[in-house]
């Protein structure tokens, strides 16, 4: 009795228990391998997942993400200012390559410089140059351009030149006479413009008629028109005015003849002598006394004539 009892302790019953579990949880489970003694490395653990990234979108054609303006650091766009561009009349006419007789004025007066400058600023409605070609020039009397001081070959520059921007289709807008560098004198420098059709100009100064036979260069500054004659103002071809002459003093009235004394000596004569031989001198006396003291000498001529013929008949 008391084998059986030690048989069936509590000890026992738990041994039995736990390998009563073991075994059917082996059987429920996979085989697995037997733990060996020595620790396996650390197994690397799976990446984590991540969700694919959308595919990026490319730029629509055309677009520059480039800012065009950069920006400064205080975040305000660098304002730029544009250079006024340089416009030399000169260089111009050179390319035209038919005006050389132009150029060499503009230099030799130093007239161009101030175009120039003219042209440059801001405030200046522009220029309109009326340019002759060299084939203008040799219509030209011989030796006319230096025979003109430096004043003059300025004002004849001047003169083919308006301060303001003019296009070929607003020359009917100018009122004439058309006042140019040269001065506002309508007698000695007038300058009269006339349009045909819109596209026909013609000018007259009243020394020349010259007509516009085209356009040698124009933008919203500068317009330069090509001329056919050399535009001459009336105060190159008229001669220069005198001074009124101050008014002459008034001349005196020419002496009168003594009519008792050319009588008495006539009488005396008479007299003297007796005989009709003087009377022809007499009467020669009077005509030219006539002659040199007009009517009133033809009056008192006519008197003594007859004083005479008195005497000798008696």
């Amino acid at each position: 009795m008391k084998t059986q009892q030690s048989l069936f302790s509590p000890s026992i019953l738990l041994l039995l228990a736990l390998t009563f579990f073991h075994t059917i949880s082996a059987q429920l489970s996979p085989v697995q391998a037997p733990l060996s003694s020595t620790p396996s490395p650390p197994q690397p653990s799976p990446p984590a997942f991540t969700p694919p990234s959308p595919p990026a979108t490319a730029p629509a054609p055309g677009f520059n993400t480039v800012p065009l303006v950069p920006v400064t650091p205080s975040g305000a766009p660098t304002p730029t200012v544009p250079k006024p561009p340089s416009i030399d009349i000169v260089q111009i006419l050179r390319k035209a390559k038919r005006f050389s007789v132009l150029i060499r004025l503009l230099k030799t007066t130093q007239l161009v410089n101030q175009l120039n400058s003219q042209l440059l600023t801001s405030g200046s409605g522009g220029l309109t140059l009326f340019a002759p070609e060299d084939s203008a020039f040799s219509k030209l009397k011989a030796g006319f351009l230096n025979s003109l001081s430096d004043r003059q070959k300025v004002e004849l520059l001047q003169f083919h030149t308006l301060s303001s921007f003019i296009s070929i289709s607003n020359f009917d807008t100018l009122t004439n006479p058309v006042q140019t560098q040269a001065g506002d004198d309508p007698k000695r420098l007038q300058l009269n413009v006339t349009t045909f059709g819109g596209s026909q100009v013609s000018m007259a100064t009243g020394a020349v008629n010259a007509s516009v036979t085209g356009t040698v260069y124009t933008d919203n500054k500068l317009a330069i028109y090509q001329v056919d004659k050399v535009l001459l103002p009336l105060d190159l071809v008229l001669p220069s005015e005198a001074p009124a002459p101050a008014p002459s003093k008034a001349k005196g009235a020419s002496p009168k003849t003594d009519k008792t004394k050319t009588g008495d000596g006539a009488g005396g004569d008479d007299s003297d002598n007796g005989d009709n031989k003087d009377l022809p001198a007499e009467a020669s006396s009077a005509v030219s006394m006539s002659l040199k003291f007009g009517a009133k000498g033809i009056l008192v001529a006519i008197v003594s004539g007859i004083a005479l013929m008195g005497e000798a008949m008696m």
